[in-house]
């Protein structure tokens, strides 16, 4: 059996395995570096693996919808939906103004997993500034972001996380 064989609901179930399966593998690295090293020495590495990973995400998703140079946040907004984790992460996007998008990720996956661990909450923020802001700059060079919650700073604590987006004409 290929890819090709399988029908569109075994292809989507797939997808959600490999989401899955790429998220235990960002997963146990780290703890694999927090356990020896300790959190600081963990995020640091995972600062630097996704200050080049998101980049190379957000070019494959422009490309792959066709968007072009400059598609503002409505292009931001396609390209969130295509990520690889937005299978596992449920997320709402909404416009607050023309310029601006409040990004919500409703329920984080990974803080779900290190809480039924028993493992402090991930501070995501810092990685997660680098993620954001990354991802949306490769999608639309005006774009810039900024954290309104994210662990360990929680400000709103009805989602896993929360991120504004403006675009600079």
């Amino acid at each position: 059996m290929n890819l090709q064989d399988l029908s569109k609901e075994r292809l989507l179930e797939l997808m959600e395995i490999y989401a899955k399966n790429w998220l235990a593998l960002d997963g146990v690295w780290f703890q694999s570096v927090e356990e020896k090293f300790g959190m600081e020495e963990a995020i640091y590495h995972d600062a630097e693996a996704w200050k080049r990973y998101t980049v190379i995400e957000a070019k494959r998703i422009k490309k792959f919808l066709g968007l072009p140079e400059r598609p503002g946040l409505d292009g931001l907004e396609q390209a969130f939906a295509m990520r690889l984790y937005a299978n596992l992460n449920p997320f709402e996007a909404e416009r607050t103004a023309e310029n601006k998008m409040v990004f919500r990720v409703l329920s984080c996956r990974v803080q779900t997993a290190r809480n039924r661990k028993n493992m402090e909450p991930f501070p995501c923020r810092s990685v997660g500034e680098i993620e954001y802001e990354g991802f949306a700059r490769a999608i639309d060079d005006r774009i810039r972001s900024r954290c309104l919650s994210c662990p360990p700073d929680i400000t709103d604590d009805s989602c896993g996380c929360a991120w504004e987006f403006t675009i600079e004409d």
